[in-house]
């Protein structure tokens, strides 16, 4: 690792990603899921949104793609993220991002901090439990003075007490790791072989922990630089929820909800027995240890707010009910049940069926879908439609959901399917900016591709097969892959006003 990291993990860039509890339309929903009032953005509101740790900023870029009206400012300590985020979208045609170096723990008192404006929206994700307190005390301080009243902010953070059966098998990678290798990459490698080779010599603190197993047997599907960066950080230390809200009360900040919709509804994260005892209690720090006691939360996605204003269920069914909703699946893929904490929900066809039907060919709002003459079922929680809808990643909540395809989406779009185009990236999960959403939305690199290659007006099959098989050899099943894209993602995302 390079001298000036400070023990952070800076000898190798981390994987572009995007992650779509850093929304701003995601932690508006959050709120109102949690009887808080958290208008959704306008269509053309001048909203300004901060995310710190922002990596090589590909989720800035998404959102500052999907909303040319925006403000995003984008920081990360990595001046290597940093370049290459800003040649970018520089390439992409962004104007309303701007990537920022800087040091968490003294931006706050820097003139670069002090020019940054009050945000609507702020973003840290892997963050907060990967830095010493120093910078965590410096982004309480960032978020005191810059996050306006009213305004929401999305944490995730590795939580205790899920890791807590794995913490030693942590450490021991690090550890190890470093003793067998010099770049963190390396190190990561080497440390993951040794922890599994410890675990197949039958150690008994990793072969009695159920979760040390899962995550040894998982990280070997993940990349290496994924690796570096969750373990070879030398603050790398899992949080309780109960402490994250302690510390962030400093800059006035109210726990609300968890930005993973479904975990706001007790009767599919807890079972009758768990519920009746968290109900116990009127605290809700207390109800969710109780929870993440019951649950296997490895990574928590809490929203919080500074000055929360409680909204009852009228209020908040009001605000759900204008919700527009763009559908992420075909309509036959509709899963008629869900595995859950508390075991299986069920999607009643009756009321699910007509209501993915009537989304097929582009957004609609919640209070019409409900109203819909075919649907069979309570037509008054609205709460249940939009957590099951979205929380399952079925639809996204659209912002603009009569809008035409942004320009400078579609320009996004195509450079970045360009600057991606490797082989070993086209299944890898994506996204595309989407003025329509709002916000970025699932998609593949090879999805990007059959769009770029669409707008060219080469989106048929052997254009398509011509194209891509440069960087695949595989031809029977790149014919195959690239005929489900045509035939199955090119609607859903001409639908999303991707293209």
């Amino acid at each position: 690792m390079s001298g000036w990291g400070g023990g952070y993990v800076t000898d190798i860039t981390y994987m572009a990603g995007w992650y779509r509890q850093q929304s701003p339309t995601i932690m508006s929903l959050a709120c109102l899921l949690g009887g808080v009032a958290a208008p959704m953005p306008g269509p053309d509101d001048p909203v300004h949104y901060i995310e710190l740790g922002c990596g090589q900023g590909l989720g800035a870029m998404l959102l500052a793609a999907s909303n040319p009206a925006w403000r995003i400012t984008a920081v990360d300590f990595n001046p290597a993220h940093i370049a290459a985020a800003r040649e970018w979208a520089a390439e992409g045609g962004l104007t309303n991002v701007s990537f920022l170096e800087a040091d968490l723990s003294t931006l706050a008192e820097d003139p670069a901090g002090r020019s940054i404006p009050e945000a609507d929206f702020v973003s840290l994700h892997g963050l907060w439990s990967w830095v010493p307190k120093a910078v965590q005390d410096g982004i309480v301080r960032l978020l005191r003075d810059k996050v306006r009243p009213g305004g929401a902010v999305h944490v995730s953070y590795n939580a205790l007490p899920a890791w807590g059966g794995s913490l030693g098998m942590a450490r021991l990678l690090r550890t190890a790791g470093r003793q067998l290798a010099w770049r963190s990459d390396r190190q990561a490698e080497e440390g993951l072989k040794f922890v599994r080779d410890l675990h197949a010599a039958e150690a008994m603190q990793l072969r009695r922990s159920s979760m040390a197993t899962a995550v040894i047997n998982r990280l070997d599907s993940l990349p290496t630089a994924y690796l570096a960066h969750e373990y070879m950080n030398d603050n790398w230390a899992p949080c309780y929820h109960a402490d994250v809200a302690a510390a962030l009360s400093g800059a006035k900040l109210d726990w609300v909800a968890s930005a993973n919709l479904t975990e706001n509804f007790p009767d599919l994260t807890l079972t009758a027995e768990q519920r009746t005892l968290a109900q116990k209690f009127d605290d809700p720090l207390l109800r969710e240890l109780i929870k993440d006691l019951c649950l296997d939360r490895t990574l928590r996605h809490d929203v919080f707010i500074r000055g929360g204003r409680r909204i009852n269920a009228t209020e908040r069914d009001a605000g759900l009910l204008d919700i527009a909703m763009a559908l992420n699946i075909p309509p036959g893929d509709l899963p008629l049940e869900a595995e859950m904490p508390a075991g299986r929900a069920q999607l009643g066809p009756g009321f699910y069926r007509p209501i993915v039907q009537a989304m097929a060919s582009g957004p609609r709002r919640v209070g019409e879908l409900l109203q819909l003459p075919d649907v069979d079922g309570k037509r008054d929680n609205p709460a249940e439609l939009v957590g099951i809808m979205i929380g399952l990643d079925l639809a996204e909540p659209a912002l603009r959901p009569d809008a035409a395809p942004g320009p400078v989406a579609l320009q996004f779009n195509r450079v970045s399917a360009r600057r991606l185009m490797r082989s070993e990236n086209l299944g890898r999960p994506m996204a595309a900016a989407s003025y329509r959403v709002g916000m970025a939305v699932p998609s593949t690199l090879l999805d990007l591709l059959v769009v770029d290659r669409t707008l060219d007006g080469e989106g048929d099959i052997d254009s398509l097969m011509g194209f891509m098989r440069r960087a695949v050899t595989d031809e029977d099943k790149l014919r195959e892959v690239l005929e489900t894209s045509i035939s199955t993602r090119l609607p859903i995302l001409r639908a999303h006003g991707v293209l």
